[in-house]
């Protein structure tokens, strides 16, 4: 558990990158509003390096080394997402493909 005060964590971000007013959040259920924050997580994350490829992300990590970490975490939560679309199939493994 923080010690950080909810306005930090919670009503401040609901506010700033929601959008959301002062009365709407006192009328949500605290549920609500921690499943508003984390879907907007979710979405930054999956839209976070949407334009980029991975010849762009190697030019940028030269520079900020931290840039291959984000990368690697929006293509897994991208395979995620198209996998529960069912944009893509899933991958199969080496023993999958032995047995076909």
């Amino acid at each position: 558990m923080t010690d950080t005060p909810d306005g930090v964590l919670l009503y401040i971000p609901l506010i700033k990158e929601v959008g959301m007013s002062w009365k709407d959040i006192k009328e949500t259920p605290r549920y609500e509003l921690e499943g508003l924050l984390s879907a907007y997580h979710e979405y930054q994350t999956l839209h976070s390096m949407d334009g980029y490829d991975e010849k762009d992300i190697t030019e940028m990590a030269k520079n900020k080394p931290s840039v291959r970490k984000q990368w690697i975490q929006y293509t897994e939560k991208r395979r995620k997402f198209n996998l529960m679309m069912g944009l893509e199939q899933p991958q199969k493994s080496f023993r999958q493909l032995m047995q076909t």
